[in-house]
């Protein structure tokens, strides 16, 4: 079947000349130029990391951290709703009133960090001492770890309401210089941890809590000096603060479910195989988000044009943003997926050296689950630019919400192995998919068909003959040194970007693309012939 004529039969966004597009290409570069960077040094430092904590700390620390994150859930409900409210003001121009808003949203975030410390320190406090597996003579260091991610996730909820205030501004420079300055903090603590002679786990804990309560003063400074919206008292609006706590409410659902597959899970495999097999699964989690980045970047720099054209009534607009983010974000998650899964063994083995039991699975599972966090997220911000997410919020957050039990079940009676968990994990992702776009299409009135005809089908037909390249190489030219790997990679990169090209793409968009490939090759051949 022929792939599918462009995006509502006219150039999608990344094709149009308008100021909006070029901001987002800009701020997509600025952020890709931020990931490059802090994704080196990201998977450098997790091997020295690695090797300085041993496996069984490193596994009590992720364990010990995804605790306080399931307390802290509540902030991903009201940091989502304090953004969408900020942005959607700021679409409206002259008739917003985005200071009203953000110190609103101040006072809220401060009260959910005092009642996150509260349950910190007395339930979660609790189920770390009498039910998590900790090796013995490790629950102090478990207990300083335990401490510094309480009060890491207490700044963070703080933090909140900045992040969210550049993020609705679209100054994407702003995370860029400010993510490497953290990324080189962290190499710091690398350094640190090699060279300091004691106990390496409470070191750790404590030196990322003081990095994330530098980089909090550094986002709200940021923000004093260039939004003018930060100024004044806190304020405590009750109709304003009643609508973000609906909008709130009603994502909380969906958060909660986010926290019951992510550290839901990883404590289920605490319980019923030890902190060896959180270490194995929070490498393959590293990987993940490294993956991740190569198409989250573009959907950062392109969600506060979604709710922004929502507000102003450009639902064409929107409706293309969407359609577009979609494909395109799969399509930069396939260039490093596929020579990923493809190599998963020997990558991680030159990553790390000694690479925990499961870590391989592991990485593979959640490389494919991936897929479905790239295809969600537009549509999530289609929803979400709406505020009216109660029906979506009980569906979605319903359905996910069943991983954890049916994860459980299985664990206790069928005693299944770990990697089934992450493949219940997995089915219950791709139904979850199929619900969004039914419900959330007609409510931004946009038609179901084309989600398939422009974003789905295309993609299958892309993914297709790269599942069968990727298992041909895994089995009969596996990666064994570095020679082998490039040789596989040599290969699998330009395969992925003709599949993506012959098989993904319209006639119109291929010419757009090779356009631009001979247009920066003639600069780059122009300038190295440049007299000096």
């Amino acid at each position: 079947m022929r792939p599918a004529p462009p995006l509502l039969h006219i150039k999608p966004p990344f094709m149009h000349t308008s100021g909006n597009s070029k901001r987002i290409a800009k701020n997509t570069l600025l952020l890709y130029g931020r990931m490059a960077l802090t994704m080196l040094v990201a998977l450098f430092t997790s091997r020295v990391v690695l090797q300085a904590l041993g496996v069984t700390d490193f596994g009590i620390y992720n364990v010990v951290g995804g605790v306080v994150a399931m307390m802290g859930f509540l902030n991903g409900s009201l940091g989502g709703a304090t953004s969408r409210f900020i942005t959607y003001e700021l679409g409206l121009g002259g008739r917003g009133n985005v200071r009203h808003i953000f110190r609103c949203a101040v006072s809220i975030h401060y009260l959910l960090a005092a009642l996150v410390l509260v349950v910190a320190e007395t339930v979660g406090l609790w189920f770390v001492l009498e039910k998590l597996v900790i090796p013995d003579g490790r629950m102090t260091a478990a207990l300083w770890a335990y401490q510094c991610s309480v009060l890491t996730v207490v700044v963070t909820i703080i933090s909140s309401p900045y992040n969210a205030l550049i993020i609705a501004h679209e100054r994407m420079s702003a995370f860029a210089y400010i993510s490497i300055l953290e990324v080189f903090l962290k190499l710091g603590i690398v350094y640190l941890l090699m060279a300091v002679g004691i106990d390496r786990l409470i070191l750790y804990a404590t030196l990322l809590l003081v990095v994330q309560v530098s980089i909090r003063f550094i986002y709200s400074g940021y923000c004093s000096r260039h939004f003018p919206e930060t100024s004044g008292r806190w304020l405590w609006d009750r109709r304003k603060s009643r609508e973000i706590f609906s909008y709130a409410g009603w994502t909380l659902n969906g958060n909660l479910a986010v926290m019951g597959y992510t550290q839901g899970i990883n404590i289920l495999l605490n319980l019923f195989f030890g902190p060896a097999v959180n270490a194995a699964r929070a490498i393959s989690v590293q990987v993940q988000s490294a993956a991740y980045q190569f198409f989250n970047n573009f959907l950062t720099a392109v969600r506060p044009q979604i709710t922004k054209s929502y507000a102003q009534g450009d639902l064409p607009y929107m409706h293309k943003l969407i359609l577009s983010s979609s494909k395109y974000g799969a399509y930069l998650f396939l260039i490093i997926a596929v020579p990923l899964l493809s190599n998963t063994s020997y990558v991680l083995s030159l990553w790390l050296g000694q690479v925990p039991a499961h870590t391989v699975a592991f990485t593979q599972l959640m490389l494919l689950t991936c897929m479905n966090s790239v295809l969600k997220m537009p549509t999530l911000m289609g929803i979400h630019a709406t505020g009216d997410i109660k029906r979506f919020q009980i569906v979605e957050g319903s359905l996910l919400l069943t991983v954890v039990p049916i994860a459980y079940a299985f664990l206790k009676w069928r005693h299944i192995q770990p990697e089934t968990v992450f493949i219940i994990y997995l089915l219950v992702e791709t139904v979850t998919q199929f619900a969004r776009v039914w419900i959330v299409f007609p409510r931004i009135q946009m038609k179901r068909r084309l989600y398939f005809t422009h974003v789905l089908f295309p993609l299958i037909f892309t993914c297709l003959p790269l599942v069968a390249f990727g298992f041909t190489m895994s089995w009969f030219f596996p990666a064994h040194n570095f020679s082998s790997l490039i040789r596989n990679i040599s290969i699998a990169l330009p395969f992925t970007l003709l599949c993506i090209g012959f098989l993904g793409m319209h006639q119109e968009e291929r010419k757009y693309f090779s356009s631009k490939i001979r247009s920066a090759l003639t600069r780059l051949k122009n300038y190295r012939h440049k007299p000096n």
